[in-house]
């Protein structure tokens, strides 16, 4: 069976340590091994990357762009490999994790913009006979630790931007289904990456422990659950690193008395229930403003719940594939049992669901409850798979109230033909990205992708702006040059302009 190394140095290392199966969702069976990185691997990725950031940090950003712009055509290219990788390893069908390897080249060609992204500011004449100026430095070795179920598109949020502002950069993917991510690092290099500048680990804590703990180690981007999300924010800033630490979701769509039902259905179909519920801008909540709204939203929904297609993800066509785990499936089992048991309304049950020729793969069918409650486990947390809770209110007021009083402020939308309603919610809802008739308001790369309140530990958001931000460390140069033989009196005052 085919063991998944690391690459360090430009160089795919032979396995010598501890490994864990890498399985196919779809039939439950192991397809790969994959090597778990110790702390001394992880501290060989870091001094090569420690070693290739001189030379790389002084390469005119032009001369990084267009190993951007090559390493943009190589994924083009080696689409439909990686495709199948992702397929194969996650379980989501083809055509998601197409869109999801677009979603990722979008950010490569927004970090092509190096040169103009890196430009510094000029201000002449700031005071009398003084310029001053800012550019952007590099902040040194950074390191990305990214989540099973996006595993070409968050490294690609990264390690492009990183790169392109200068730094070097050491990422430690999922080990759940490392292999389209390792592949993308080797066509990076195959684009004229110089060895060392990426370097890939797999690993578990142990690995990411190794990254919190270097000092070489200047920041860190995690993308993954709440609790690990803290746990990295908090012991990487405590060393001084900086951290952009992306956690969970709760995400609520509501749905107005006025709104397009028709259309508002086929969203949530897709929101809902898209990639299997495993991404963590899925609409888990329907907020329905009034019975009426939630009667005829239940009614249209479930016979398009119980038409999905549903089977391995490697096959064409379909809707949706399985999740990526037998202890995740359980887990997604367990919050269903958990919802009957606390009393909501399961409308459509999924949990029965085999796929003829896959009956061991990690299947669940899509499932929804109606008369959800604040109070209950399955609207508090997030379930991470293909279950959507309808909740009842009476009023706009009183859906905004739902959502800000939630722990998560990752994402939400409402669907409604009224645009003072959709600016009322806009302005007063505490989330950090927000859809008017948009179910995944994710943004596109030259904007940035970031949650509110536990959804987000640090300052900046993920890749667009707030990515170079993050990438980089601002200094400012003010000069001046004194007219030869002139001799200055000395001035104790603070100076002004």
């Amino acid at each position: 069976m085919t063991v998944i190394t690391h690459l360090i140095n430009g160089e795919r290392r032979q396995p010598d340590g501890r490994t864990t199966p890498v399985f196919n969702p779809a039939t439950g069976q192991a397809i790969r091994q994959v090597e778990l990185a110790s702390a001394a691997t992880v501290q060989e990725a870091i001094a090569a990357a420690k070693a290739a950031l001189p030379a790389w940090r002084n390469l005119p950003p032009a001369k990084r762009a267009q190993v951007l712009f090559r390493f943009k055509q190589l994924l083009e290219e080696h689409q439909e490999e990686i495709v199948q990788l992702i397929s194969e390893e996650h379980g989501k069908t083809r055509e998601d994790a197409a869109g999801e390897l677009k979603r990722g080249i979008e950010n490569v060609e927004y970090a092509s913009a190096a040169p103009e992204l890196l430009k510094g500011e000029y201000s002449r004449n700031a005071g009398p006979g003084i310029d001053s100026w800012s550019d952007f430095h590099a902040v040194g070795v950074v390191a990305g630790i990214t989540p099973f179920n996006f595993p070409a598109m968050v490294p690609l949020w990264m390690y492009p931007l990183a790169i392109a502002c200068g730094n070097t950069f050491v990422l430690k993917p999922s080990e759940r289904d490392p292999s389209s991510t390792l592949l993308i690092a080797s066509l990076f290099q195959q684009a004229g990456l110089p060895a060392g500048v990426l370097n890939v680990v797999n690993g578990d804590k142990e690995a990411v422990d190794a990254l919190i703990e270097s000092p070489d180690v200047k920041a860190i981007s995690f993308v993954g659950s709440t609790p690990i999300a803290e746990y990295i924010y908090s012991e990487g800033t405590k060393r001084g690193k900086r951290v952009q630490a992306l956690g969970g979701a709760k995400n609520h769509a509501v749905v107005m008395p006025d709104a397009d039902l028709d259309n508002t259905v086929s969203a949530l179909m897709g929101a809902a229930y898209g990639s299997c519920g495993e991404r963590c801008m899925a609409i888990s909540v329907a907020v329905c403003v009034g019975d009426a709204v939630a009667d005829a939203l239940i009614a249209r929904m479930t016979p398009e719940i119980n038409a999905l297609k549903i089977g391995a993800g490697t096959e064409c066509g379909l809707d949706m594939g399985p999740l990526v785990t037998a202890a995740h499936k359980d887990k997604v089992t367990g919050y269903v049992d958990d919802g009957v048991a606390s009393g909501a309304k399961l409308v459509v049950d999924g949990r029965s669901l085999r796929v003829a020729g896959h009956e061991e793969g990690y299947f669940i069918g899509g499932c929804l409850f109606d008369r959800v409650t604040p109070d209950m486990r399955i609207y508090k947390e997030e379930i991470f798979g293909p279950v959507l809770c309808v909740v009842r209110v009476d009023s706009l007021e009183r859906a905004i109230e739902l959502i800000n009083a939630h722990e998560y402020g990752n994402g939400t939308c409402i669907f409604t033909r009224d645009g003072e309603a959709a600016r009322h919610f806009g302005n007063e809802i505490e989330v950090g990205m927000v859809g008017v008739n948009v179910p995944l308001p994710v943004p596109v790369a030259f904007h940035s992708f970031g949650g509110w309140k536990r959804s987000l530990f640090g300052d900046l958001h993920a890749y667009g702006p707030d990515g170079v931000r993050f990438y980089t460390r601002r200094k400012t140069i003010t000069q001046r040059w004194p007219k030869q033989k002139a001799q200055e009196a000395s001035q104790f005052a603070f100076p002004s302009h």
